[in-house]
């Protein structure tokens, strides 16, 4: 437990302000703009941390592959890891750019995006996806230290980047006056400084091996192993991704205030989350380097501290969420019809705070010991065999309550856990019976 929460204290400080980072576009612009320019960032910014979820999903292959080479104690390995992993992610955020910029008006459309705000929404997904290289290098480079043990240098960069944006939508939104667009005008430079510093302090950092030049190419063996890895959790997260925004989709078809109500919810629920999230990340890279080493009873271990002290905290966010929501969604809002709209979507994510402790921690388990397919399978199930149908059905017969088209998340959830917990108890017994067969012998 000690070394456990050592390391994932930072993990969730880091977290926190990402997710402040994420929550002052929304916060600035729903208090000195129309609910139009919040439907507008609530929209866009959800396009983006679709893609970007991508990416960072798929950098956790290369920060088990990285902790696995630490726990066998083959560092050249791992910075042949990290080489690959440069060329990787420099095509995916070329790639990804390209999208954002000439798809910025099909991908507001396919997402229903309210007339009033269509346009700028266009512009936001624009602007932040012109910067999408620069977003790219800002999560590399925290997945890339998480392999190495280090959850303190990311909740560096992160506290950089958290102070530049909040300085850069003062100044653009309510200064200038350039509501969404100048919102994601100041995450593209926040992240843009954040990832120059960062650079700045890896040269000053001591690495557990040497990285050199030679070591940025396109090795065949460590691009196989991250993709191994990698391309499950991707697909899983992308795939939930959109099922989050087929719901959103739903929501902005009732109008822009629900539109506003979800966004302004979403935000609050990145909160909420911190404490399983956090867990769920630094569990993986803590896994990884024991299961690496071969101490799969210190793993299992680690899952059952992540799951009791998440869990402590999932009762706190459910009551606090549940009965006043309204609180937490009146911080983002001035709009008491928007505020309401949020406090109804709310009610069902705090019913999933009780839930999530128990998934998010089984998932950064499974991702540890490599079982990435079964993560993808069990989460593309939750996301379209109940998530998505659920959220149809309910906005079908509910009346267009938003608390009800929310409890499509903790119906998922449930059905989720169920799963993990059955693959859980299956590989303990399949490893009680090898260890049996290997004393027979």
């Amino acid at each position: 437990m000690p070394k456990l929460l050592k390391f994932m204290l930072p993990v969730l400080f880091a977290m926190f302000l990402q997710a402040l980072y994420g929550a002052v576009d929304l916060l600035v612009v729903g208090k000195f703009c129309t609910n139009a320019e919040v439907s507008a960032v609530s929209t866009g910014s959800q396009i983006v941390m679709t893609l970007t979820n991508l990416l960072v999903s798929f950098s956790m292959g290369i920060t088990v592959a990285v902790g696995e080479k630490i726990g066998q104690k083959r560092p050249d390995e791992a910075a042949q890891t990290i080489g690959t992993g440069l060329v990787i992610f420099a095509i995916a955020g070329s790639l990804f750019t390209v999208i954002s910029a000439f798809g910025a008006g099909l991908l507001a459309k396919l997402m229903q995006a309210p007339a009033e705000a269509f346009d700028v929404t266009v512009s936001y997904i624009r602007i932040c996806g012109s910067g999408f290289l620069i977003i790219t290098a800002y999560n590399l480079l925290g997945s890339i230290f998480r392999g190495l043990g280090d959850s303190k240098t990311p909740l560096i960069a992160v506290g950089i980047a958290c102070i530049c944006n909040i300085a850069g939508d003062l100044l653009f939104v309510a200064v200038f006056g350039l509501g969404a667009s100048g919102a994601a005008l100041a995450t593209v430079i926040a992240q843009l400084i954040s990832v120059v510093i960062s650079l700045v302090i890896i040269r000053r950092t001591k690495l557990p091996f040497a990285f050199r030049r030679t070591h940025i190419k396109l090795k065949k063996a460590n691009a196989a192993s991250i993709f191994r890895i990698g391309t499950p959790i991707a697909l899983q997260d992308f795939l939930v991704g959109i099922s989050f925004l087929v719901i959103l989709a739903i929501v902005n078809s009732i109008g822009v205030s629900a539109s506003a109500g979800v966004g302004v919810a979403e935000k609050v629920c990145a909160f909420i989350m911190l404490v399983p999230a956090a867990f769920m990340q630094s569990m993986s890279a803590y896994v990884a380097q024991n299961y690496g080493a071969g101490l799969i009873d210190r793993a299992k271990l680690a899952l059952r501290a992540g799951i009791a002290v998440s869990f402590v905290f999932g009762v706190l966010m459910f009551a606090l969420t549940f009965f006043r929501g309204d609180l937490l969604a009146g911080i983002f809002s001035n709009d008491t019809e928007a505020v309401a709209n949020a406090w109804d979507y709310l009610k069902a994510y705090a019913i999933d705070c009780l839930l999530t402790c128990f998934l998010f921690c089984f998932i950064g388990y499974f991702n540890g010991i490599q079982k990435t397919t079964f993560v993808m399978i069990q989460g593309i199930c939750g996301a379209f065999l109940i998530r998505i149908p659920v959220a149809f059905v309910m906005q079908r017969f509910g009346g267009g309550s938003l608390f009800l088209i929310g409890l499509a998340t903790p119906c998922s959830t449930v059905v989720q856990i169920i799963m993990c917990f059955a693959v859980f108890v299956r590989s303990g017994m399949q490893e009680k019976k090898r260890n049996a067969m290997q004393n027979e012998r």
